[in-house]
């Protein structure tokens, strides 16, 4: 390698570092509107079959958005509903619940208390002296007035960007293809469309149906224990299973302050976050691969490296996104470098619009790695 190259090289990398550095910034500065108009991107995927229908059946576009929309609304508002009752009860029972946990965990007192005596003593022996720290708190209501205004209008980017995404799906799909300026890029970019919709819109709606159907065994299992409000662990067993790796670990973290602020024995109170982990160890091993396929399932170290990045830039809403958003970066590169596939089911299971097999044509044409092959126009958007 000569020095010129050398040198053209490293200015490359250079570029495509700083390039980098400048999306990450311009993401954690914008997380305010992009957080949740992402978060509705992909909400609009997955609910964009129900609205395909809905049009099939001669409904306008702007009207089946709506409905969209309604049954969004409808689906979170009883999720929260259902949980708002148990979730208060347990709120007042947070005074009654840490005498029981500080009565679970005395046995631990007298060895923390040995460590008491040996700071002070080291503290008496050097000369130091204790330092009190006051914290200035805010009330309850000064945190919803600070925090309102800006929930609420993230709420309502989060709707606008719902409906105006699930109503015009096809007509920024169409603008986009004419903005390709060449045969070659608009088949390109027309199948990266159906990977990016087929992929994100499949997997939102299978991990759907298995964490619901998770939650329903955490639920029953939780209440064949006698744990209180099994219908409220379930559900955020529901919600936390989302976030794969941390959201388990929390609710393994949740279930066992539960067990030990309702059960007696220490034994006990570990049988709630132990079956749990049993159930979802169950789900990630043996449904989850049955129900998605092995062809969908990525690196555990990249999902994990996703996952922590989301969630330290968008927090809970990046947590949620992270791997249809990983999903997305496979479907892309899977159609401009040779070697990648984009991850698909290997076979139908949700959605009939499974993109495997391809039809003939396409598996003539996807292979990048074959120049020869001339491109083939795929059929227009609907």
């Amino acid at each position: 390698m000569t020095l010129e190259m050398a040198l053209t090289y490293g200015a490359q990398g250079s570029v495509l570092l700083l390039g980098l550095l400048a999306l990450i910034v311009a993401l954690h500065f914008g997380r305010f509107l992009l957080a949740p108009m992402s978060l509705a991107i992909f909400i609009g995927l997955m609910l964009g079959p129900i609205a395909t229908r809905l049009e099939r059946m001669g409904i306008w576009p702007a009207v089946s958005a709506v409905a969209v929309v309604l049954i969004f609304i409808g689906l979170v508002g009883g999720f929260l509903t259902a949980i708002a009752a148990p979730l208060t009860a347990w709120a007042d029972r947070l005074p009654q619940i840490w005498n029981e946990l500080q009565l679970q965990l005395s046995s631990l007192r007298q060895p923390l208390g040995t460590i008491k005596d040996l700071q002070e003593q080291i503290r008496s022996a050097t000369g130091g002296s204790s330092v009190t720290v006051a914290v200035k708190e805010d009330t309850t209501v000064e945190s919803v007035a600070v925090l309102a205004p800006s929930l609420l209008a993230q709420l309502l980017i989060f709707f606008a960007s719902l409906y105006f995404f699930v109503a015009t799906r096809h007509e920024t799909r169409s603008a986009i293809l004419r903005l390709c300026f060449n045969r070659r890029l608009r088949w390109r970019v027309a199948h990266i469309f159906r990977d990016v919709e087929n992929a994100v819109s499949d997997y939102l709606l299978s991990i759907t149906i298995i964490n619901i159907g998770l939650g329903i065994a955490v639920s029953i299992a939780l209440w064949l224990l006698g744990v209180p409000s099994p219908a409220l662990w379930g559900a955020m067993a529901t919600l936390l299973n989302f976030v794969i790796y941390i959201g388990p670990a929390v609710m393994a973290c949740v279930l066992l302050a539960v067990g030990l602020g309702t059960f007696d024995t220490l034994t006990a109170s570990f049988l709630p976050p132990l079956t749990y982990l049993g159930l979802n160890a169950i789900e990630a091993q043996f449904v989850t691969p049955t129900v998605i396929g092995r062809r969908m399932t990525l690196n555990p170290f990249i999902v994990f490296l996703a996952i922590a990045f989301w969630l330290w830039m968008w927090g809970p809403i990046g947590g949620f996104i992270a791997i249809p958003a990983l999903l997305t970066l496979y479907a892309i590169a899977g159609n401009i470098i040779p070697g990648i596939e984009p991850p698909a089911p290997a076979k139908p299971h949700v959605s009939k619009r499974s993109i495997h097999p391809k039809p003939p044509i396409e598996k003539a044409a996807s292979p990048l790695s074959r120049p020869s092959s001339p491109p083939v126009r795929p059929r227009p958007p609907d």
